[in-house]
């Protein structure tokens, strides 16, 4: 690996994916991510962390936080609409020869750690609720589906993103689709008793329910994540100056209602009780108004989410080790592209294959490491990569946040105040793979002579 300067012939001028993907491919992209299989198993979990209404104060308090974070990535997307999206931002904000040469490595690093683990808890997810269909299945059975659901992901994707964004929309329809038909259902079949015996539930107070609110809310961004995908594939935008910003912030209301109103219906069709020891507590609601056949269809309808959830998340990190082999930071055999179709192809199977291993483990107690690790690596990083990059000339038509720096403040702030509830196990685990990628880029820069040490 080596360094990389604005110019360098090191990268084929040629070696650029086409920009194909408009707006409704970039919207379809990030709420197909967004609506995978996160609510369907996260629910139950946050019922158990903070029962009563304060519940779904944890899921707004996580939509406004991601709405607030949103505008970080709109402007960072629209700014510097490339794919890899995050590696160009913390590079560029922080000075491609000096600190951001550190940011890069360690979004890079963060990434072929969470990425498998990411795509993977989607398999995982899947395979869960294949079992509940199959249960002679056992957990060997949903190990192999879901390891097989991440190498068929991988060999779908195998192609130009152009036809990609065309099954992307049509999965988003059906799944959007399908999300409508469960909130319907708990909306028509709504009763007034349950949903009173819901509202009586005694809540925590003092420091349990900060805790618990800390604990809702950062599973409510778990499963929000996936509004910035578009910002993953910007170097194949169409017009990314206004996609990018335009899919990033509409996508965030639109599943934050359809995430209320899936937590609404849920709790004024089952006892809250029920559906905090739910294991698929949108098949046990279905089933308790429509029988044995709206279980079962609910089923496989989230079986569709969350294999369209694998899909468009492989999708967008299998361009981030590309992005970093074609600026130079990475193996350049990562940044090879198929010669007719114009997508990365070592990248795409190195991620692919790398997911399929991590269905091995048991990822669900994994969820708060990834988010923690995300944030401390990641988001706060871009937070100040707006302030770094707003000192510079304004780029002619990029979006500027509004209220600015008040939604950086407030991501800041809600950020530190995820992470401080995570519990210590989780924090200090994410410090230790901070403190190992730092010292694993030292190694390196001081290998190559590079910043910080002078050549």
């Amino acid at each position: 690996m080596t360094g990389w300067r604005e110019g360098d012939t090191r990268v084929l001028a040629n070696a650029v994916p086409p920009r194909a993907i408009g707006f409704w491919g970039g919207l379809s992209a990030n709420v197909l991510n967004m609506i995978g299989i996160g609510p369907f198993v996260t629910i139950p979990l946050a019922l158990s962390a903070l029962a009563g209404p304060a519940v779904l104060l944890g899921w707004i308090a996580g939509a406004f936080l991601c709405l607030c974070d949103g505008l970080v990535w709109a402007e960072l997307g629209s700014t510097i609409p490339e794919s890899g999206g995050p590696y160009h931002y913390l590079r560029e904000a922080y000075g491609r020869e000096r600190a951001g040469r550190l940011f890069g490595f360690l979004y890079l690093w963060q990434t072929l750690l969470t990425a498998p683990l990411s795509i993977g808890s989607a398999a995982v997810g899947f395979a869960q609720y294949a079992g509940y269909l199959v249960p002679s299945l056992g957990e060997g059975g949903r190990v192999v589906v879901a390891a097989t659901l991440c190498l068929l992901n991988t060999a779908i994707l195998y192609r130009k993103v152009g036809d990609i964004q065309k099954l992307s929309l049509v999965v988003t329809v059906a799944v959007v689709a399908a999300a409508l038909w469960i909130v319907l259902t708990g909306i028509m079949h709504f009763d007034m008793a349950t949903a009173r015996h819901f509202m009586d539930a005694p809540m925590a107070s003092g420091k349990g329910f900060w805790l618990g609110l800390g604990a809702v809310s950062l599973i409510a961004v778990y499963d929000y994540g996936g509004y910035n995908n578009v910002c993953m594939l910007g170097g194949e935008v169409k017009q990314p100056r206004r996609t990018i910003p335009m899919a990033v912030l509409v996508s965030i209301p639109v599943v934050a209602v359809l995430y209320l109103g899936l937590n609404v219906s849920i709790l004024g069709v089952l006892p809250w009780e029920q559906a905090a020891h739910s294991t698929a507590v949108v098949a046990d609601m279905m089933q308790a108004v429509h029988g044995a056949w709206g279980g079962t269809l609910a089923v496989v309808l989230i079986l569709v989410a969350s294999w369209g959830s694998a899909l468009v998340v492989l999708l967008g990190y299998s361009r981030v080790p590309y992005a970093a082999a074609a600026a130079g930071q990475f193996f350049r055999a990562f940044a090879r592209l198929h010669p007719r179709d114009g997508f990365p192809t070592v990248s795409l199977l190195f991620v692919g294959i790398t997911s399929a291993l991590a269905c091995f483990l048991s990822l669900e107690r994994l969820i708060g490491l990834l988010m923690v690790v995300q944030i401390l690596f990641q988001y706060i990083a871009q937070c100040f990569a707006v302030v770094a990059l707003r000192r510079r000339p304004r780029v002619e038509g990029a979006f500027h946040m509004p209220l600015y720096p008040l939604p950086i403040a407030v991501s800041v702030a809600g950020w530190l105040y995820l992470v401080a509830t995570s519990g210590v196990p989780t924090m200090l685990t994410a410090f230790v793979a901070i403190a190992a990628g730092s010292l694993l880029f030292l190694w390196q820069a001081r290998r190559t002579r590079t910043w910080p040490f002078p050549r």
